[in-house]
């Protein structure tokens, strides 16, 4: 997963429902554990800004 940072509000919507906590909101960041991700997709769908994509 790749997150465009430029894009990026920092709402947090995405680490809610990410069913394996692979996100988390630190402040103006938003850190992806790679080692957690599955690249299911989810956040994907609910990023208001879509700065999230599956690559």
């Amino acid at each position: 997963m790749k997150v465009n940072y430029n894009k990026c509000c920092y709402c947090g919507g995405c680490v809610g429902v990410c069913p394996q906590n692979a996100l988390e909101l630190q402040e103006t960041v938003l850190v992806v554990d790679n080692d957690k991700c599955t690249n299911c997709g989810i956040c994907t769908k609910f990023c208001p800004m879509g700065a999230i994509k599956n690559e």
